[in-house]
């Protein structure tokens, strides 16, 4: 029996936006995935502490998927609490499946930064998809580790989205439109629960 092939998008998703969503379907389509599992970080150990609540982040991300089939919420990082490693995340996936962690060509060039990022290639294939303003590159030890495994990146068909969620909170705070950047729902809740507002 075939593996199921399971993409993996994790994110603060503070708060989930329309590119966050184009990129895990495009990672379905394009790699016939069985899912995608998008998920949201407890406390992410390279960024500034996180403005909405995990229960609102949550709650966002279930409104921006609810019209996707196959897009699905994996609640492993909150559940954990604390710091969040990629490589903790990976260690605690059920072994019955094939691994996609999707990331974008602005975290690829900082991935040798990242907690044991060696031991991550063990357990998912890397899809890259282009952010505007950086190249699709491997820095070299990655690229030297790529060879050596013979897992070459998979480089996602994507058209790059000029939005990103600080860009969003900042639109809130000084009350500027944000609704061509977030589904509809999820721009009803953050006016309902005042998120976001300086």
């Amino acid at each position: 029996m075939a593996l199921k092939k399971i993409g993996l998008l994790g994110g603060s998703f503070d708060p989930v936006h329309r590119a966050h969503i184009a990129l895990a379907t495009a990672a379905r389509d394009s790699l016939l995935l069985d899912e995608v599992q998008l998920i949201p970080a407890a406390d992410p150990w390279q960024r500034a502490p996180l403005k909405a609540t995990a229960r609102q982040r949550c709650d966002m991300l279930r409104l921006a998927m609810q019209a996707q089939p196959k897009l699905v919420i994996n609640l492993i990082e909150i559940e954990r609490g604390g710091k969040t490693y990629t490589i903790d995340t990976l260690e605690s996936l059920p072994r019955n499946a094939q691994y996609f962690w999707v990331l974008g060509t602005d975290q690829l060039a900082n991935f040798c930064s990242w907690h044991r990022w060696e031991d991550i290639l063990i357990y998912a294939h890397l899809v890259v998809a282009k952010r505007p303003g950086t190249a699709l590159e491997a820095p070299a030890p990655l690229q030297y580790l790529l060879d050596t495994l013979k897992k070459p990146i998979i480089e996602l068909p994507f058209e790059p989205m000029p939005v990103s969620a600080t860009h969003i909170r900042n639109a809130i705070a000084s009350k500027t439109a944000i609704e061509s950047f977030v589904d509809p729902a999820v721009e009803q809740y953050i006016q309902q629960h005042r998120l976001y507002q300086s």
